[in-house]
């Protein structure tokens, strides 16, 4: 940040609703905090440079009372972000002053909760465009995929099959998370992959029977037969981090279907999907073809417990076979 940027200053309102601007003399006197003011209009903040732990201690005590607090940090090394996020982390929006991306990552990820947001000081638009990425990245869930063991894979003859199609061009290791039963999800892949049969379609996901549930990014579930164009739904890809996509179409056909039958920690896991070697889902092995599964295999699976109800998850009794 520039050399002539003030060490810190805070800003808000007078008694009299003017608005004011400090540079404190003393950081440890309270006279300075006293120009701060929360305000449904104007936003109270803080702007502060950490060069000593001096610092530090005015950071925590502005941000008591200023609804966004700028810290830049001089030397993390000394004074850890760790440390403010801990400490201030509840009181206020806390922003972190980077130069980077991966500066910006790091804020983001501190402690597993992070900065609120990050303040970059950069003139390379590239920089500028990786640092929104992380922010993007930052900002989705990220789930537990846990090892369904396959217990039986067999013909189930003709059903109302259902691909999901995005208006995003799909990545080779994400897919949806769908499946008959609501406590527990599979992972089928997109099919970005090519084969000797058709061309590559990294948009669209195989997803299923239009009985099964997808996952939608708020947590909650929609069936396949009630999605439309316009609808989003979450992605999520090998290591379990998510993103929203919209749907772009939904192509509904009757095809032959295999059911898979899975077991995780005593409980059956079972859904519809296609009988056709384009359609993979995620095992131990990488993208297996549901035409190449066999009892023994592990996939990749959202197991939760409880019951939906309209899609969304409750703590209910529920019976699904």
């Amino acid at each position: 940040m520039d050399a002539q940027t003030p060490e810190a200053y805070i800003i808000g309102k007078d008694a009299e609703g003017d608005a004011t601007i400090d540079l404190p003399d003393e950081l440890s006197s309270s006279a300075d905090l006293t120009a701060l003011r929360r305000n449904e209009e104007v936003a109270s903040g803080a702007y502060i440079r950490i060069l000593s732990e001096q610092y530090e201690t005015f950071a925590q005590t502005v941000a008591e009372e200023a609804h966004y607090t700028i810290v830049i940090g001089e030397d993390w090394t000394i004074i850890p972000l760790e440390n403010l996020i801990a400490r201030i982390g509840d009181e206020t929006e806390l922003i972190a002053g980077v130069t980077s991306a991966d500066e910006a990552k790091t804020a983001f990820e501190t402690l597993e909760l992070g900065a609120d947001g990050v303040l970059l000081d950069s003139g390379d638009a590239d920089e500028i465009h990786q640092t929104v990425k992380v922010r993007d990245e930052a900002d989705r869930e990220a789930i537990d995929l846990e090892w369904a063991t396959v217990t039986g894979v067999e013909r189930t003859g003709m059903a109302d099959r259902v691909c999901v199609d995005t208006g995003t061009l799909l990545e080779h290791n994400e897919g949806m998370l769908v499946g008959s039963m609501s406590r527990g999800l599979f992972f089928v892949h997109a099919e970005t992959a090519d084969s000797p049969y058709v061309a590559s379609r990294p948009f669209r996901v195989n997803a299923g029977a239009v009985h099964a549930y997808i996952r939608t990014p708020d947590g909650g579930t929609k069936y396949l037969s009630e999605l439309k164009s316009g609808d989003t739904v979450q992605v999520v890809n090998a290591e379990g981090k998510t993103r929203e996509v919209v749907v772009g179409r939904v192509k509904i056909e009757k095809r032959p279907m295999f059911r898979v039958e899975t077991e995780i920690g005593g409980d059956r896991i079972e859904t519809l999907l296609q009988n056709a070697e384009t359609i993979k889902v995620h095992t131990k092995d990488g993208h297996t073809a549901v035409t190449d599964l066999e009892p023994g295999d592990e996939m990749a699976l959202f197991h939760q417990e409880g019951a939906r109800h309209f899609g969304e998850r409750i703590e209910e009794s529920i019976i699904e076979k």
